[in-house]
């Protein structure tokens, strides 16, 4: 007769049972709390540096990313429209005062060559 052992039979009593969940929760729990990665690609010939790369990226959510003071996309006008407003604005205004300058300047040249 074979002898079964029955010492793991059951999940509670493996020493390191796997934890269950599904795609989903990881997800939520990666969003909810932001991952890091980190890394440097750095070539060198004959201790000559040739190129180095530094990459870094953060995933989380909207809010994890604003709560880590990380909020570029609100001020990019690529991905922003309020901020593509903004950004119109302000080039429309630097170049009204640029025009008055230049109006100011050519009555100055006519008032004095008069």
């Amino acid at each position: 007769m074979t002898d079964v052992d029955h010492r793991f039979a059951s999940p509670e009593t493996q020493p390191y049972a796997p934890v269950t969940g599904n795609l989903a929760d990881l997800l939520e729990r990666v969003l909810d709390k932001g991952i890091v990665i980190a890394g440097d690609i750095k070539i060198d010939l004959l201790d000559i540096e040739l190129l180095t790369i530094r990459l870094r990226l953060f995933i989380a959510s909207v809010d994890t990313a604003k709560k880590a003071g990380i909020d570029w996309w609100e001020t990019d006008p690529a991905l922003s429209s309020s901020a593509a407003r903004d950004a119109l604005a302000e080039e429309n205004e630097r170049l009204r005062a640029r025009l008055d300058a230049l109006e100011g300047a050519a009555e100055e040249t006519r008032g004095a060559a008069r």
